[in-house]
């Protein structure tokens, strides 16, 4: 069986992680019927982004100083 690699960069790796807390709470709350799996998913992954674009607009980090 051949093995795959993933690398994602930190970014990535933040929005992952923010997608898989949103769809394990939709998945908890009774909210994802079987075989709507992979809309839930898109719809996660398209509220963290969302998410993150809002917090990049409200905040300003380090290194983003004019």
């Amino acid at each position: 069986m051949a093995k795959h690699y993933l690398s994602l960069k930190p970014t990535e790796q933040s929005l992952t992680t923010a997608a898989a807390q949103l769809y394990a709470a939709y998945v908890i709350a009774g909210r994802v019927p079987d075989g709507a799996e992979h809309e839930w998913m898109d719809r996660a992954i398209r509220e963290s982004i969302e998410l993150a674009r809002k917090i990049d607009d409200a905040v300003q980090a380090d290194g983003e100083f004019d």
